[in-house]
């Protein structure tokens, strides 16, 4: 039987990150809501430790684990943020962590995840399965596997950005979100119902990787080719069984946006509010303002989901 996490599941990993995770800004552009005619509140968690919201699931799940079963070390797989924010909360937490990461994954998150100390192998997206190299890496060297959002704990961790952005904004109307596994979307939904139940969770793929539209659309877990696409973060096949479950209960809707306007949403983040903002952190951005005629007045809360770009790529893809 499948374990969904509830919001006092979000509460708690509030609290076990306290200290540990930023508390991210919430950033206001009045050029922007000029722009679009809404009222945008941006969720900065290109701030957050390791430069992405990873780092809040990463911590939670970790710190949950109990301390024996914590130190025969952490597995994980990731094409970067979730790499690098488990690496650096297990190497917090004193524990030893394995991340398998594809090989074209951007050399800034390949050398971060390094950098904090965990042991990197790498695979070829288009054709191996991280998965099962994972799988096999936890059979010869036991631990605990952490995925990248199919899991109770991270979801939990993650939905804290939600949670600290509707304690600072108060209610919103409608709040974009990116998908890739789902993890992000599914736990801003699950606190978005509880504390503002009439808010519209809007989720956001590239249209290169719309699995989540159509298993949301289909009823079931649809799964994909890998994308190919400049958000890398959301070059997933499927979402999980988790957070797909979640998102059928409180995501109302899932839109796409091409890879034209992640890198045109980039620039415009860039020049008016002085931020770098990865392509898969502009999904929601990008999606929110293609969708102001709808929400003209109201008040829209946005997920900057992470920060991490090479500085040669971010200039080759705003130039």
């Amino acid at each position: 039987m499948t374990v969904l996490p509830t919001f006092s599941d979000v509460v708690a990993a509030s609290a076990r990150i306290k200290g540990r995770a930023q508390r991210t800004p919430v950033l206001r552009s009045r050029y922007l809501n000029a722009l679009s005619g809404v009222e945008l509140f941006f969720k900065a968690e290109n701030f957050q430790r390791v430069g992405a919201f990873k780092f809040r699931g990463a911590t939670n799940a970790i710190l949950a684990l109990p301390e024996d079963v914590r130190q025969k070390g952490i597995i994980a797989f990731s094409s970067g943020n979730h790499a690098q924010a488990i690496a650096c909360a297990a190497r917090e937490a004193g524990v030893p962590a394995v991340i398998v990461m594809p090989e074209d994954a951007p050399a800034v998150k390949l050398a971060a995840t390094r950098g904090y100390g965990a042991e990197v192998v790498t695979y070829d997206r288009y054709s191996q399965d991280r998965e099962e190299i994972a799988a096999r890496l936890l059979a010869e060297r036991g631990g605990t596997l952490l995925p990248s959002f199919n899991h109770p704990d991270i979801i939990a961790g993650q939905g804290t950005a939600a949670l600290e952005l509707m304690e600072e904004t108060g209610p919103l109307d409608a709040l974009f979100v990116p998908v890739g596994g789902g993890g992000l979307a599914s736990g801003c939904a699950l606190v978005a119902h509880e504390v503002v139940p009439d808010c519209a969770v809007i989720g956001v793929e590239p249209a290169a990787g719309d699995d989540a539209r159509q298993s949301m659309a289909a009823g079931h877990i649809v799964k994909i080719a890998t994308p190919r696409t400049i958000a890398d973060g959301a070059q997933t096949t499927s979402v999980g069984d988790i957070t797909f479950a979640l998102m059928q209960r409180y995501v109302r809707d899932i839109v796409t946006v091409d890879d034209a306007a992640l890198a045109a949403t980039m620039r415009l983040l860039a020049e008016r509010m002085k931020i770098i903002v990865e392509p898969t952190g502009c999904l929601a951005p990008a999606a929110a303002l293609a969708a102001a005629p709808q929400w003209q007045g109201r008040r829209v809360g946005v997920l900057l989901s992470g920060g991490n770009i090479d500085i040669t790529r971010f200039a080759q893809l705003v130039g």
